[in-house]
C-alpha cells in the first residue's frame, strides 16, 4: 500500500514539474470558454435536452452512454495516432477505425467500461474541488490522481454508482454548457458571466458540482423505485 502511494506521489510530482516548464496552462479556462461561446442557440438547447436527460435518466440509458462516450474517445485517439504514424491524411480514417473498435469493445466490457469512466468521474470532480479552493494549480493533476483512484474502487465494488456517477457528471457539464452559452448570447448578461468565468474559480466547477450532486440524490432516487433496470 506504501509503495501504491508512493508511486501516486512520485507521478503526480513529475506531471506538476513538466506543467510548471510548460507554455501552457494547467486548467486552459481561455480554451473552455472558446467552446463554449461558440455554440448557437440551436446547439445549446440541444446541450441543455440531452444533458437533462443523463443527469435525471443516465441510469436507464446508461449503456447508450457508453458506448458514446468510447465510440468519441476512439475518434480522438485513432485520428491522433494515425497522424503521427502515417500523417495528417490519414486522420479521418484512422479516427472511424477507432471510433467503430472501442464503441465494439465496450458492449461486451461494459462493467470495465462504466468503472473507468466513473473512475474518470471523480478524477473530475476532485480536481474541480481544488481548483475552486484556489490551491496550487500546478498540483491539480493530484487532487486528480486522489479522485481517479477513489471512482475507480467506488465503481468496482458499486456498479449503480459508477453508472449515477458519469451519467450526472455528463449530464451536468452539458446543461452548464448549454445555459452559459445561452447567457452569452444575451448582451444583459454575457459581460457578467465571463467575468464570473474569468475572476472567479470557484465559479465553474461550483455550476458543475452541484448539479452533479442533484442528479445523484434524485438518480438514486429514481433507481430505488425502479424493478426494471437490468445491469
Amino acid at each position: 500500500m506504501m509503495d501504491y502511494v508512493a508511486l501516486l506521489q512520485k507521478t503526480a510530482d513529475a506531471v506538476a514539474q513538466q506543467a510548471e516548464t510548460s507554455e501552457f496552462p494547467v486548467v486552459p479556462i481561455d480554451l473552455i470558454w472558446q467552446q463554449i461561446t461558440s455554440l448557437g442557440i440551436l446547439e445549446a438547447l440541444t446541450f441543455i435536452s440531452f444533458g437533462a436527460i443523463c443527469l435525471f435518466y443516465g441510469w436507464r440509458v446508461f449503456k447508450l452512454l457508453v458506448v458514446m462516450s468510447f465510440a468519441l474517445l476512439g475518434l480522438f485517439l485513432g485520428a491522433m495516432v494515425s497522424e503521427r504514424l502515417i500523417g495528417p491524411d490519414s486522420q479521418l480514417v484512422g479516427g472511424l477505425v477507432g471510433l467503430v473498435l472501442l464503441a465494439i469493445l465496450s458492449v461486451p466490457l461494459m462493467r470495465w467500461a462504466v468503472s473507468i469512466l466513473g473512475a474518470v468521474a471523480g478524477g473530475v470532480l476532485t480536481a474541480g474541488i481544488w481548483y475552486a479552493c484556489g490551491w496550487t494549480e500546478q498540483y491539480i493533476w493530484a487532487g486528480a490522481l486522489v479522485g481517479v483512484v477513489a471512482g475507480g474502487m467506488i465503481s468496482f465494488i458499486i456498479f449503480k454508482i459508477a453508472v449515477m456517477l458519469f451519467s450526472s457528471l455528463g449530464g451536468s457539464a452539458l446543461v452548464v454548457t448549454g445555459v452559459l452559452a445561452l447567457l452569452y448570447l444575451y448582451p444583459q448578461t454575457s459581460e457578467k458571466v465571463e467575468e464570473l468565468v474569468f475572476t472567479h474559480r470557484w465559479f465553474l466547477p461550483v455550476l458543475l458540482i452541484v448539479p452533479t450532486g442533484i442528479g445523484l440524490i434524485l438518480q438514486h432516487k429514481f433507481v430505488k423505485g425502479s424493478s426494471e433496470w437490468d445491469i
